[in-house]
């Protein structure tokens, strides 16, 4: 198990009907995380739509979820403004947050070196480990694994890195060359079997809001050498993995319109994602139930 724990959710921040943010459904939403098996939580990740997050209601809900349990919290306090970066990293530590998760910064698309003291400067900004986020499909560029080792070695608090690179063969050579006790988190729940084999130690995951338990029984059979039990729960995964993404209804609205079948209500997305498209509500309703979930 990582420092983090096995399983860890990016959690989806909820909203009114009116689409403000919902403190209580946040409240509720991360109690019911916690207690189907999520291990630790992130908020204000891409999931918890952060683009459209205001930094008073980020400070809210990271202030309201430490309210509501005691498991570790990664807050998502970066943007593509280091100064930003900076200060919302402060706020997340002064509310009592566990970690920082660090994307790399989107649309500016910074070199190698750019990247590098980007993120000593989120790590300088306060004593919160750190966890890399490395998704080059929606930053635009990618963290070069030479980067990810030299900020490993060389800045403390820099522990982690969640991979969502599409690369599962990375983690061999990135865990070769860094400090021991550094982790790799996949980010990419479809390869996430394959993480595991090259040394990953869980899962940041989306579809984990509903498959947490599922997901830990699957790393920790691979971990015992039971690759077909891994397999076969992998296998069981699937239709959930393909559920949550696609070009016409994205992981923020997939787990919203889930969470409400499952009676967990946390509103539609702001935009300019918007409600999910007719029809998902039906999808989800079929997945949990094959899961044994009573929808």
């Amino acid at each position: 198990m990582g420092r983090f724990g096995t399983v860890v959710t990016a959690m989806a921040t909820p909203f009114a009907a009116d689409g403000s943010f919902d403190a209580e459904a946040a409240r509720d939403l991360a109690r019911w995380l916690v207690d189907h098996g999520n291990d630790a939580l992130v908020l204000a990740g891409t999931t918890g739509e952060s683009a459209v997050l205001t930094d008073p209601e980020r400070v809210e809900l990271f202030r309201v979820v430490r309210d509501a349990v005691d498991v570790p919290l990664i807050a998502g306090s970066t943007t593509n403004d280091t100064a930003h970066s900076v200060e919302m990293t402060r706020a997340a530590a002064d509310a009592g947050m566990d970690a920082v998760l660090a994307v790399v910064p989107y649309y500016n698309k910074p070199p190698q070196s750019g990247l590098a003291l980007h993120f000593r400067a989120v790590a300088e900004a306060s004593s919160l480990p750190v966890m890399l986020y490395d998704v080059p499909g929606r930053s635009g560029r990618a963290l070069a694994t030479e980067t990810i080792v030299d900020l490993a070695h060389e800045v403390p608090n820099i522990v982690a890195l969640k991979d969502a690179a599409g690369d599962p063969s990375r983690v061999a050579t990135l865990l070769e060359a860094a400090p021991e006790g550094f982790e790799v988190y996949s980010g990419d729940e479809p390869l996430s079997l394959a993480f595991a084999a090259y040394g990953a130690v869980g899962v940041v995951g989306v579809s984990t809001h509903w498959t947490a338990t599922r997901q830990r029984a699957m790393f920790d059979a691979f971990a015992k050498g039971d690759v077909a039990k891994a397999r076969h729960i992998n296998a069981g995964l699937l239709p959930s993995y393909r559920y949550m993404n696609s070009d016409t209804c994205v992981f923020s609205q997939a787990v919203k319109v889930a969470m409400g079948v499952l009676g967990v209500p946390v509103g539609e997305c702001r935009l300019p994602l918007g409600p999910a498209p007719e029809g998902t509500a039906g999808a989800a309703t079929s997945i949990l139930s094959e899961l044994g979930y009573p929808v």
